[in-house]
Order: structure tokens, then sequence, then C-alpha cells
């Protein structure tokens, strides 16, 4: 591995998947990094989370992949059911033949695991030091260095910086300034422990429960001991972006006329978290200079696709497979990465919004979905889902 003199380590803000991810990439390549988290202590919140197989080639190409195959569940399906009349629409099979097609299996986890097994990683080596407790509010850039400020008037001073701070970012309202998208879309979560979560609903699949304005989705998670539970409907109310406390009646407002299975879970959770949710519309430039955005801060998603967590794991690798092509010549590196992500990470976050309208359809289009997909064969949705899920880390810069 090499090791690049340094006068300056390269700064991470934000210690989530993004900023462990890219700073496990940057270190690979013999950079000495500096990761800027906001929170007192290293940890993710969340719940379950849906993996991909290129979720799966980029933790593999970060040295976590069997951290995390070791934590998840390996689906037999993926599954969609009509909520009105309780009928399959999509039974997408996810085992040998999928395997063989992608190189990698579909699998749900939960959120915490991925994040701890990237954080593992991190620990092996001393090329990472991690600095709590600190939010950034500012960043400064000249010709050969960037300097962080935090909200107490510290600085840190780095070689470049990686703006890894989430669909909130500071690096982001910097560099770019532009206005979040508030999708009017509300989405629930939960975990429930399998004691108490139907044994007739207890399958081994992310199901998703299609109704008007509104779906309902579970898997099992810490290998089948729990089952996350999302449920989204598209709001009455103005709404703002942001995390709050849920309730039960409120979800059960916009959940009339749905069939008695998905409706029966609904009552099941003792606590609830409501996300008022947003994305950005895409950009064409995300670097400037020393400075690049990665993860959420450069193309907050949807949770349509399941996509986030992925996204930002290809980020990472991207970043590290520009800084070995440029031989660690750090601006060029950041701008050959941006040109490696802008197309694919936008349209991400298109088809993330197109598939959530799909869910969500009522009347005449809701038939037309249903017959679409109906009976289409399982190879038709392996080419269809090519560009998504044949990413390799291989091939990461190729435009």
């Amino acid at each position: 591995m090499r090791t690049f003199s340094q006068s300056a380590p390269v700064l991470v803000v934000g210690g989530g998947i993004g900023g462990l991810a890219a700073a496990l990439a940057l270190a690979r390549e013999g950079f000495h990094v500096k990761v800027l988290e906001q929170a007192a202590a290293i940890g993710e919140i969340g719940a379950g989370v849906q993996l991909g197989p290129n979720a799966f080639a980029a933790l593999d190409a970060l040295g976590a992949g069997e951290r995390v195959r070791s934590h998840a569940v390996y689906t037999d399906h993926m599954r969609m059911i009509d909520a009105i009349d309780g009928e399959t629409i999509v039974d997408i099979p996810v085992g040998e033949a999928f395997r063989k097609r992608f190189g990698n299996p579909y699998a749900v986890t939960h959120r915490a695991d991925i994040h701890n097994s990237l954080l593992e990683g991190v620990r092996e080596t001393d090329r990472i030091e991690f600095v709590t407790a600190t939010r950034i509010t500012e960043v400064q850039q000249s010709g050969d260095g960037v300097t962080a400020f935090d909200e107490q008037g510290h600085r840190y001073h780095g070689c470049a910086l990686i703006g890894a701070d989430g669909v909130k970012s500071a690096v982001r309202e910097q560099l770019v300034g532009d206005p979040p998208r508030v999708s009017g879309h509300v989405v629930y979560r939960a975990v429930i422990d399998a004691e108490h979560f139907p044994r007739d609903m207890q399958w081994n699949a992310p199901v998703l429960w299609v109704g008007p304005n509104c779906h309902v989705v579970h898997y099992p998670v810490r290998a089948g001991e729990q089952y996350n539970l999302v449920v989204t409907f598209h709001s009455s109310r103005q709404e703002t972006w942001g995390v709050s406390e849920g309730s039960e009646d409120e979800v059960q407002s916009y959940f009339q006329g749905i069939d008695a299975r998905p409706l029966s879970l609904l009552s099941l959770p003792s606590t609830w978290r409501r996300w008022a949710t947003a994305d950005r519309e895409p950009v064409g430039q995300w670097t400037q200079g020393r400075i690049t955005l990665l993860g959420d801060a450069a193309h907050p998603l949807l949770q349509y696709l399941a996509q986030g967590a992925c996204m930002a794991m290809e980020d990472a690798v991207t970043l590290g497979a520009a800084v070995r092509a440029c031989d660690g010549d750090l601006p060029r590196a950041l701008s050959l990465y941006q040109d490696a992500r802008i197309t694919r990470t936008a349209r991400v976050v298109l088809s993330t919004r197109e598939f959530g309208r799909l869910c969500h359809a009522s009347g005449v289009e809701r038939l037309v979905r249903n017959s679409l997909w109906k009976g289409r064969s399982p190879e038709r949705f392996y080419d269809s889902l090519d560009w998504l899920y044949g990413w390799k880390a291989e091939t990461c810069l190729s435009v």
C-alpha cells in the first residue's frame, strides 16, 4: 500500500456510512484522514436497509464485505403486492440465478451493522483519526489546502475535504446553495421483534404493499429475530423536512381501504419515528478545487429504490479509484470522481422519484402498472435492473 507524505490529512465531514466508507477508501490509497463527526459518540441511527449486488461490490472493494455478509439476511425474493386487492404484482427470485447474473446477492440488514462493519475497518488502520462533537459550519480553501471551522470556532486544516455530512449538508450549502425539494411524502419506521410479528407474514423477502398514495414495506433483520417495518404516505399538510416522533393515529388515517394483512401491521410498534422526506435536484457540479461532496450530501435520495447507502459506498470506492488513477493528485482526482458519478447518481435520483410515483398509483394508472409488471419473467426484471445492480468497482471510473 502506498503512503503519501502529507502536511495535513484529508478531512472528511461526517462519520456516517458515507463518511466512514470515504475514509476507508482514502486510507487504503495511502492517505491520512481526519473524520469530523457532529455527534458526541460514533454510531448510526436508523433501522433496516436493503443491499443490492452493487452495495456488496462496493463493500468488498472497501474490505468490509465479509463483515456485512455475516450480519445480513439473504432473501429469497423481492415481492410487490397490491395493497387494495392483495394480489401479487411482482415476485423476483434473488437466489442462484440472480447471484450468477449480478455476481452478488440481495440482502437486508440493520443499518448499524453496516456502520459497525465499516468502523471495524477504520479502527484497524492508524491512518484514520476521529474527532467527535464537531459540527462544521464553514469551509475555506487556498491553493494547497482546506480549512474547516466548527460552531465553536475551532479550525481543522487538511489537504482536501470530503463533505459527507448528509442530507442537510453544511458543505453543500456553501458549495451549491440549492434548496431541498420537500416531497410531501412522510415515512414512518419501526423495528418489531419477530415474536410480535404475524407468523403468516414472516416471509424471507423485502415485501412492498403498494396502495394509492401510500405503501408498507417489511423484511427480516438481525438473523430474522426482528422485522423492519416502514410505511409511507402522501401527507395532507404542508411538510417541513425533518425527523420527529410519530403517532399511530396519523398512520392509520392514511391507510383506509387496504388489505387486512398490511393494515394489521400498523398497530404493532409501540413507538414510531417520523421522517418528512426530501431530495434535491441533480446538479452538474459538486466539486470545487480541493472540496467535494459524497453520498446524501451530493445526491440525496428518496427511499423508493433503497439505494441511499448503496450510492454512498459506490461514491467512496470511485473516489479511491480516482485518487489511484491520478497518482494522489487530489484536485484532479476529485474532478475525475465527480465526472464518474454525476450521471449515474442523477439517474438514480430521478428513477427513484418515478418508481415512487408508480408505487403510489391509483385509479386506471394502478391497473396499467399491475398489467405491465404482472407475469413478467425474472430474466426481464434482471435486464431492467442491470444498469443499477451491475455496477462493478473495476469499471467505476468508466463514464
